[in-house]
């Protein structure tokens, strides 16, 4: 065979496609439909940038479900190796996320109103996505379904979701499989911090016959602190560009970014610091 025929990639289409629709790689990545989708709806220049920020973080939110997901199922098989390497491969996701406020950074509060009618109703409160995370990271709420109920097939989604086992819920149930008593069950509501939940982490971190459970304590904060990073990140974000006023779609705006701020997640394993 032709040396230079052997090295070279396979072209070949798959069925339906025609010659001329592209390379390989624009057909495997759909670049035309992605570079078709941001269709900016007036003349400010800042809102193309608006658009494919938020375009990003959705797919990173995306990303960030699988790798906590694969976490879940690995702690589900006992798999510790295998859900540290997830979460630890989530918080890089968690960093871009982080990292993706600063191309909205410096929207003036003129730019942000040069666009802002043509959102209406719009706003970031209402994805799907975001709210499926915060679900897997315990923070549920049936109530905020209800903005769904005329989109069937993601209502029943995040329904799933939150009637679900959250990530944490999953590390603290291997802790109870290791030997470690945790008296804990999953709920559709938003966890509160528990003293005996705490008393097992203690118990974790106390012993050092336990420092692969203690690992994973470590690599859920490390989830929790960029967690609060992306929410402060969001808070300046949006103090800088709207100020107080309200938010799009209804939403209470700075108040309820400042709020959600101060949350802490996996709360526990900040508390146990003070009695380490």
């Amino acid at each position: 065979m032709n040396r230079d025929a052997a090295d070279r990639p396979n072209l070949s289409f798959r069925d339906g496609e025609e010659p001329g629709t592209g390379t390989p790689y624009a057909r495997y990545v759909h670049l035309d439909t992605l570079h078709s989708l941001q269709q900016p709806r007036s003349k400010v220049a800042a809102e193309y940038s608006f658009i494919v920020t938020t375009q990003v973080m959705e797919l990173l939110f995306d990303l960030l479900h699988h790798e906590w997901t694969a976490a879940q199922h690995a702690l589900r098989e006992d798999d510790l190796t295998a859900a540290l390497a997830a979460v630890r491969r989530g918080t890089h996701v968690q960093d871009v996320l982080v990292e993706s406020w600063d191309l909205l950074a410096t929207m003036t509060p003129a730019e942000f109103n040069g666009f802002r009618s043509v959102l209406g109703e719009a706003s970031g409160f209402q994805s799907a996505a975001f709210l499926r995370l915060e679900f897997l990271l315990g923070n549920k709420s049936e109530s905020l379904l209800r903005m769904y109920q005329e989109a069937p097939a993601t209502h029943a989604d995040l329904m799933s979701a939150l009637r679900s086992p959250s990530l944490y819920d999953d590390a603290l149930a291997l802790l109870d499989r290791r030997g470690v008593a945790v008296p804990h069950e999953p709920a559709t509501t938003r966890h509160r911090a528990s003293d005996e939940v705490e008393q097992a982490w203690h118990t974790v971190y106390a012993d050092p016959e336990l420092a692969e459970l203690a690992r994973l304590g470590e690599a859920l904060l490390d989830t929790a602190e960029r967690v609060t990073r992306w929410r402060q990140r969001h808070y300046a974000a949006v103090k800088r560009s709207m100020g107080s006023k309200p938010g799009t779609g209804g939403s209470s705006g700075l108040n309820w970014l400042k709020q959600s701020a101060d949350q802490d997640v996996f709360p526990e394993l900040w508390n146990v610091r003070n009695a380490l």
